[in-house]
């Protein structure tokens, strides 16, 4: 499977944190980027192809972006950066799209994930994480948990796609973004069922994947990884010293 590595976005604290970094991507842990870390696992992948990286123009040609087969700009929102990676994709084809900040990354996570995205014949799966298999593995790393009837999951930095989904999630995400605070706009998306069940513990993920299968109008699932390296990525200051202590 081809790989997208979305390594762009705005100069921040985090960034700050390495003299000349764009944004988080290119913060060092222990000596190297964390967009060259994500990038190493996924070039010693068995099941990885070819690796696209979308990245702010100051940075092509850089050290940091040596292993990727191919450097794009990035736009002004994640979106815009995604859309980039995905022009001139083969429609029908699944495309791993990653996160770039993944610290402690193994090419076993990555192949364990690209085999179950390929066996639930999707157009659109979303990387998952249980709670006791993140806590088994990194206890100290915090996380913000979604609670279902099956349990308690976090998001992860991975997610696949069929480049032909495109269209309907970029109308979804727009969607998204207007309702983020408005409750009736996010009922008319999802549905009250769907909130009233999720607000009362009581939502499974069947259940959410049916309704973003209905929403988007393809096949999504839920890939559940047993691999908590795949959940650990930098969105805090704190996490930068928490990231030199856990990688290798």
């Amino acid at each position: 499977m081809d790989a997208i590595v979305l390594a762009g976005g705005p100069h921040d604290e985090l960034a700050a944190h390495t003299p000349g970094a764009p944004n988080k991507a290119f913060v060092e842990i222990n000596g190297a980027t964390l967009v060259e870390r994500t990038l190493r696992a996924l070039r010693d992948s068995a099941d990885v192809g070819r690796i696209v990286v979308v990245a702010p123009p100051s940075t092509h040609g850089s050290a940091a972006l040596a292993l990727a087969d191919e450097v794009r700009p990035d736009g002004v929102r994640i979106r815009d950066s995604l859309r980039s990676g995905l022009a001139g994709s083969d429609p029908n084809a699944d495309l791993l799209i990653s996160a770039s900040d993944l610290p402690v990354l193994t090419p076993r996570a990555i192949d364990d994930y690209i085999g179950r995205a390929q066996a639930a014949a999707a157009d659109l799966t979303y990387g998952c994480l249980e709670k006791s298999v993140h806590l088994a593995a990194f206890p100290e790393a915090p996380h913000t948990w979604a609670h279902l009837r099956d349990g308690d999951y976090c998001g992860t930095g991975f997610i696949s796609m069929k480049p032909r989904v495109w269209p309907a999630l970029d109308r979804v995400i727009e969607r998204l973004g207007e309702a983020r605070k408005n409750p009736l706009k996010l009922a008319s998306l999802f549905g009250w069922r769907i909130l009233w069940r999720y607000a009362l513990k009581r939502l499974t993920i069947a259940q959410a994947e049916a309704r973003a299968s209905y929403v988007i109008g393809a096949p999504v699932r839920a890939i559940v990884s047993p691999y908590a390296e795949i959940g650990i990525n930098v969105d805090r200051l704190s996490d930068i010293a928490l990231a030199g202590k856990l990688a290798r």
